[in-house]
């Protein structure tokens, strides 16, 4: 293989990074080069300052020539550094509304799994390695709790200034069980520890009772929860939802084919907020809030996410 210096290398080994840093300035200056307009140029320096060009590019890709040319990665005519920005705005604010049904989800299905487990098996049942399946690493999952509860093997102060206070007052009222309740504990479980959780549920009966509220098979269930996981991963890390294709995907129910079919956009991951929403929270007319937003930013480029033509007339949405 020959490289842009002329020397040739095998198809295994690696170059030296030597891409050189370049001022902001210098970064407008490739930005023009490459096509894009900047009426304000002050402007452009502040939000390349404060936002950085490295995540700012991940915003550049459909404003972008598909074919190659003489100036690599050329932007499409008449593009502006407006366009772009308006892209970034419009992912974060996506990112929010997507924060914002996973945090009623998680909570609904915190309420679920305690209550469900705990009527059957009392308030400390996840202390009993019995209720998991064999490879599941229990002893982990207790490690894990005691650190996230501040437990006195893990801290040496009795108030410890990150410890919820109803978790402080269990320690400090109560000599046995060992651990609080398990709805005091799932108040401090990530989402993540709360889906490994229901996935290694020794009982498939318990999973389905869980379920129950939810209307959703166990198994989509232990799939979505691993979804979900991941999505809200990525919006607390400010990753770009926009024209992602999501490593991660929800299983398909047969309900909603249509809406799912096509599992590794974000169309899907939205369709999937959507179901569980309208469950536990239709009230908050979530998914007008979806498309008021796409509304609010016609020039972002939604088929990079999946939206089909027409989307909002599917019944499944429900905005008629």
């Amino acid at each position: 293989m020959r490289t842009p210096a002329g020397i040739f290398m095998s198809n295994g080994q690696k170059q030296n990074y030597c891409k050189p840093a370049l001022t902001i300035d210098q970064q407008l200056d490739l930005l023009v080069a490459r096509g894009l307009t900047i009426p304000d140029r002050d402007k452009a320096r502040h939000y390349l300052n404060y936002i950085g060009y490295y995540r700012l590019s991940g915003y550049f890709l459909t404003f972008q020539q598909s074919t190659s040319g003489t100036v690599p990665h050329s932007f499409k005519k008449d593009i502006t550094f407006k366009d772009v920005l308006d892209c970034y705005i419009f992912d974060r604010e996506l990112r929010l509304l997507v924060m914002d049904a996973i945090e009623r989800i998680e909570v609904a299905f915190r309420a679920c799994i305690s209550n469900t487990m705990s009527e059957s098996h009392g308030p400390h049942w996840f202390m009993n390695s019995t209720h998991f399946i064999p490879r599941f690493k229990h002893a982990e999952l207790l490690d894990r709790i005691r650190r996230e509860t501040f437990h006195s093997s893990v801290t040496s102060a009795r108030n410890h200034p990150r410890r919820e206070s109803f978790i402080h007052h269990y320690y400090e009222t109560y000599s046995h069980p060992d651990l609080p309740p398990s709805w005091m504990v799932v108040e401090v479980m990530s989402l993540g520890t709360l889906s490994s959780i229901y996935a290694s549920l020794a009982s498939r009966d318990m999973q389905k009772t869980i379920c129950q509220p939810f209307g959703i098979n166990h198994l989509v269930m232990e799939s979505w929860l691993h979804t979900l996981t991941y999505l809200r991963n990525l919006c607390a890390h400010h990753a770009r939802l926009w024209n992602r294709q999501f490593s991660i995907k929800p299983t398909i129910m047969k309900a909603y084919q249509k809406q799912l079919g096509r599992n590794a956009t974000f169309y899907a991951q939205a369709a999937m907020l959507y179901v569980l929403m309208y469950i536990i929270a239709d009230g908050s007319q979530w998914q007008r809030r979806l498309a008021e937003l796409l509304d609010k930013h016609p020039h972002v480029f939604i088929p990079a996410m999946g939206f089909p033509e027409g989307w909002k007339e599917d019944p499944f949405w429900r905005m008629a």
